[in-house]
C-alpha cells in the first residue's frame, strides 16, 4: 500500500458486531476491534497521519497475525502456504502474513520438509503415492519434496494394496468377476495404476 504523510479512511465495513474493516486511499487496510476504531479516532472521510498507521499496523495488526499464527499451530501441524491462507481468510493485511511467516520461520516453527516428512510416515502404508502427491502438493509442499520422502518412505506399491485388499477382506478363491472389478475399482480411485493394482492382485491369489 502506498504510503504518505498522511492517508484517507475511505469507509469503514463492519464484517461482525465486534470488528469492522478499514479502507484507506482506495485499499483494504486492515481490520480493527471497534473500541480500536474509537481509540485511533478513525472516521470514514477524515485523514489518518503515517506516524498512527505505522503504529496500528505494527503495533497492533503485525502483532496480532503472529499470535494467530502460533494459535494455529497450537491445535496441529501447518505448512507455511497453510498458515498464508488461515491469515489471509483472517483478513490480515499482507504485510502483516509475511510478518508473521517471517518470525515463525525465523524460531523454527515451520518446516516443510519436516511437515511432508511426518506426513508421509504417517499415511503412506494407507495412500498411494497419488493421493498424498495431491495432498501434499495443496498443502503448498513442492513436488521434488514429496518425491524424495515417498521414495524414502512409502511402501511399495504391491505391499500397499495387499494390505488394503486384506482390510477389504479379499478372498481370490471366494470372488466373483463383479467383486473383483469393485475392489479394482476402489484401488483405482485411490490412485493406483491398473497394471499396479492387477500384478499386486496376481501375487495375492499365489500366496
Amino acid at each position: 500500500m502506498r504510503k504518505c504523510l498522511r492517508m484517507t479512511v475511505d469507509k469503514i465495513e463492519p464484517p461482525d458486531k465486534r470488528r469492522s474493516k478499514v479502507f484507506i486511499d482506495g485499499d483494504f487496510a486492515f481490520v480493527l476491534y471497534n473500541g480500536e476504531i474509537r481509540h485511533y479516532h478513525i472516521e470514514a472521510g477524515q485523514d489518518i497521519s503515517e506516524p498512527v498507521y505505522e503504529e496500528i499496523l505494527h503495533g497492533v495488526i503485525c502483532k496480532r497475525a503472529r499470535e494467530k499464527s502460533l494459535y494455529l499451530l497450537k491445535s496441529s501441524g501447518k505448512t507455511e502456504s497453510e498458515v498464508r491462507q488461515k491469515l489471509r481468510s483472517g483478513h490480515y493485511p499482507e504485510e502483516a502474513v509475511e510478518e508473521a511467516v517471517s518470525f515463525l520461520n525465523k524460531y523454527h516453527y515451520l518446516d516443510d520438509r519436516e511437515y511432508a516428512r511426518n506426513y508421509i510416515e504417517l499415511y503412506g502404508s494407507r495412500k498411494s503415492r497419488t493421493e498424498l502427491m495431491t495432498a501434499l502438493l495443496r498443502k503448498g509442499i513442492d513436488k521434488e519434496t514429496i518425491v524424495e520422502f515417498c521414495d524414502e518412505l512409502q511402501p511399495d506399491s504391491s505391499g500397499q494394496i495387499k494390505n488394503l485388499l486384506k482390510k477389504r477382506r479379499y478372498d481370490p478363491e471366494c470372488t466373483d468377476r463383479k467383486e473383483q472389478q469393485k475392489h479394482m475399482a476402489y484401488l483405482l480411485r485411490k490412485g493406483f495404476s491398473f497394471e499396479e493394482i492387477r500384478s499386486a492382485m496376481g501375487a495375492f491369489e499365489e500366496e
